[in-house]
């Protein structure tokens, strides 16, 4: 039945809403709602030029079947632009919430289990470190770049471009800090991986593995939104 297979990409969509990860594109569901689209298109015109010849016939009941046809023709195709129309909007927006976060995209690879193990583990560590997410729910907090088609990935690209640009005419502003103000101004934190000295204004330290500090806040804040950090609560 028409627009059974809109129907799907709309129940994928919505559940990818409540992710904190933006699944794999769909291309297979888009590339039929399309094929389905342009096949009423084509019934459609069928349809007009039945009607036309209609028109000169004194055939009513004929003629409002015709009429009846070619309006839930059009309809069908408008409610399958409208559901590829939601399920992009949906993916942009995913994709413009992550480009806030100043965390670097995943790339994962098939060619080794391994290689996978360690990309999870650390979308998971970004997922449980980052400041500006921790406290809202369904917020994307990674990305993984082998999700995205073509179209999505340039789109990703400029979008960041885009706030670097942005971001160049406020350099004594973090746009894209934590939105929520701070408890506390120092707070007690645990490094997650290794990542040399770091300097501040209370001193120095250096940043080992599983070691813990008291530091300010604001000096740490975007070690802890790259994943160096944790916030100890």
């Amino acid at each position: 039945m028409f627009g059974d297979t809109a129907n799907k990409l709309i129940l994928d969509g919505k559940r990818s809403s409540n992710l904190s990860n933006i699944p794999i594109y769909q291309s297979d569901l888009v590339k039929s709602i399309v094929r389905e689209t342009n096949d009423l298109n084509k019934d459609a015109e069928y349809l007009i030029e039945e009607q036309e010849q209609l028109q000169g016939t004194q055939d009513q009941e004929n003629s409002k079947i015709n009429q009846c046809q070619l309006f839930v023709t059009h309809l069908s195709m408008r409610r399958n632009k409208r559901c590829l129309l939601a399920y992009e909007k949906l993916r942009a927006d995913k994709i413009t919430e992550f480009c806030w976060l100043n965390i670097d995209p995943i790339e994962t690879s098939t060619s080794s289990s391994s290689t996978n193990t360690n990309v999870n583990q650390s979308a998971n560590s970004n997922n449980a470190v980052n400041p500006l997410t921790k406290n809202l729910n369904n917020y994307t907090t990674s990305l993984d770049l082998n999700n995205l088609n073509h179209f999505e990935q340039d789109f990703f690209k400029q979008y960041q471009d885009l706030i670097m640009e942005f971001k160049s005419s406020f350099e004594d502003i973090d746009l894209s800090g934590d939105l929520n103000p701070p408890t506390n101004i120092f707070i007690d934190v645990r490094v997650l991986k290794d990542g040399g000295e770091v300097t501040t204004e209370y001193g120095s330290f250096n940043l080992i593995k599983d070691s813990q500090f008291f530091v300010r806040k604001s000096d740490v804040e975007r070690l802890i939104q790259q994943g160096y950090l944790e916030e100890i609560i």
